[in-house]
């Protein structure tokens, strides 16, 4: 299995700690971002990976290469411009085998760098094959705003966002669950053939179109295990002590 990191990011809200680096290589609790996002994946049975970089891009080949890619596959998809989480995975296609053949081997992980989880991937991937989902998405039951919405089933049916927090809804069902992204997913090769956004796009528009041509966007509950988002200094700070707490291992 394959896997893809989302580091492309100019990472504003960390600054100052990205005035002189890229987020994926701000530490947290003595490790990088990339360093601990590529230990999970490998503690999972990943080794073949790629990172889509941009600002600083040369700081992050550098420091994979005097780390020997942490024993890993790393390859490197350099934006010039950003793509955003859709067109930077749809850039790096040729690396996640765009084939559309069918078969457990060949679904990937994309994994947001700015995450710190104890998600299980492996029960993950066994959900993502079960329910033969287009792509399955970790995402739960706490406080964020934007939310994507699901029904019963747990297949995505629209988001909520914004100040009046309205309903988007891109298939009529009641009731429906709102549940908060994780960054984290499960994705079928498949998804390239059907993506037709072009350019600079969220995958998440993808996600909100594919509902409604009777793809499967599936949830994944994920409320028992530990996450935070570090994107922001405060949060870095909080990881931190939540490592020296062994609250989660880092």
């Amino acid at each position: 299995m394959k896997a893809m990191i989302l580091a492309a990011g100019l990472g504003t809200r960390l600054r100052p700690l990205t005035n002189d680096r890229p987020k994926a290589l701000v530490e947290v609790g003595g490790r990088t971002m990339l360093e601990i996002t590529l230990g999970r994946l490998r503690h999972f049975g990943i080794r073949d990976v790629i990172v889509n970089v941009h600002h600083f891009a040369d700081m992050v080949v550098d420091y994979l290469n005097k780390k020997n890619n942490f024993n890993m596959h790393v390859e490197i998809s350099i934006e010039d411009e950003l793509l955003d989480t859709g067109g930077g995975l749809k850039k790096a296609a040729w690396f996640l085998n765009a084939s559309g053949q069918n078969g457990e081997e060949d679904s990937f992980v994309l994994h947001n760098v700015d995450v710190l989880s104890s998600i299980d991937l492996e029960r993950m991937i066994v959900a993502h094959h079960k329910n033969q989902a287009l792509a399955t998405l970790a995402v739960q039951d706490r406080e964020t705003s934007r939310y994507l919405l699901f029904d019963d089933r747990q297949q995505l049916c629209g988001r909520q966002a914004g100040r009046d927090r309205s309903l988007e809804l891109v298939r009529t069902t009641t009731p429906v669950h709102a549940r908060a992204f994780s960054g984290i997913h499960i994705i079928s090769p498949r998804l390239f053939a059907v993506m037709s956004e072009q350019g600079a796009f969220s995958i998440i528009d993808a996600y909100l179109r594919l509902p409604g041509q009777g793809e499967k966007i599936m949830a994944f509950a994920a409320d028992q295990y530990y996450w935070r988002d570090l994107g922001h200094r405060e949060n870095v700070a909080q990881a931190e002590k939540d490592i020296s707490n062994k609250l989660v291992s880092a």
